[in-house]
């Protein structure tokens, strides 16, 4: 009986820290023993950057536009700890839909059953989860990832891109599509933030996996092109990335979530907005008081 796969997909608002988070993931995976390979969804093709020391790959799609014939081994690229980099690409500027790299990339591994050859234990898809494209949800729409993880921060466009996220899940997981594993709260620090995003994914009938502090030890690393998980191992930053690739890997049920309407959405931002002003006029206060 062939080995299963793990096939996870990983969204979040472009520019939200969801490539740094993946690809942190992907290298503490690697290092629990598991052969893991990251697969870039973003036009941009820089998902798989800082495992490989900030090199940029070549492209499914750009490959398949230069040759007439590709072997899938040509467009994959190893990293930190044995990790495969793959980018899908996306059209040329101006020209086609950028989800279409996706949809190419993906059945082009399918027919040359790149998984199953290189005996990969887990797929991790790196996709921009604020772009409204056919091609961005095909990982959801037709089941290829098993589970589907959102990064998020308290900011209301993030929470506005992961409601998005959760209606395109619902409207296919009555047809084979991806389920919901749950939301990873990226950039936890000022107040209220934790709360925000816990009462968010409690109103959509879900929960945070795990919560990631904004930290110095990020943007360290990554200007060094490495991960924190390669670059600073033994911080307290790369532990929890270590912690959220054991509840990841763990995983196995996900289920279909309950995102809100647009109105209710905007009525639920506006009460934490109000709770936020009244944090700040207390702080205010309290501060002219001691004075």
């Amino acid at each position: 009986m062939a080995k299963k796969i793990k096939q996870i997909a990983i969204y979040g608002k472009g520019g939200i820290g969801k490539s740094t988070t993946t690809s942190n993931l992907s290298a503490a995976l690697s290092q629990m023993g598991l052969k893991v390979m990251q697969f870039g969804c973003d036009p941009k093709s820089d998902s798989t950057n800082t495992l490989r020391d900030g090199k940029y790959i070549p492209t499914v799609l750009d490959t398949l536009r230069e040759k007439s014939a590709v072997n899938a081994r040509e467009v994959i690229f190893q990293g930190f700890n044995g990790i495969y980099c793959v980018e899908a690409g996306g059209p040329q500027p101006g020209v086609g839909c950028a989800g279409r790299g996706i949809i190419t990339a993906v059945e082009f591994f399918r027919q040359q059953k790149v998984f199953e050859d290189l005996d990969l234990d887990v797929v991790i898809y790196d996709v921009l989860g604020d772009v409204v494209c056919g091609g961005f949800a095909v990982p959801i729409r037709e089941g290829i990832a098993e589970h589907v993880f959102t990064v998020s921060s308290s900011d209301f466009m993030s929470i506005y891109a992961s409601n998005n996220l959760f209606k395109g899940i619902s409207k296919y997981s009555n047809s084979g599509g991806a389920l919901l594993g749950g939301v990873i709260a990226n950039s936890m620090g000022p107040p209220f933030s934790k709360e925000i995003v816990d009462d968010f994914a409690a109103k959509t009938s879900t929960s945070v996996v795990e919560y990631i502090p904004r930290s110095i030890t990020v943007t360290r690393s990554e200007l060094q092109g490495k991960t924190t998980i390669e670059a600073e191992p033994d911080s307290a930053q790369a532990g929890v990335y270590r912690s959220l690739a054991k509840k990841i890997a763990d995983h196995t049920e996900s289920k279909a979530p309950r995102p809100l309407e647009v109105s209710a959405l905007r009525e639920w931002a506006g009460k934490w907005a109000d709770e936020l002003l009244a944090y700040e006029q207390g702080k205010i206060a309290k501060e002219g008081a001691t004075i």
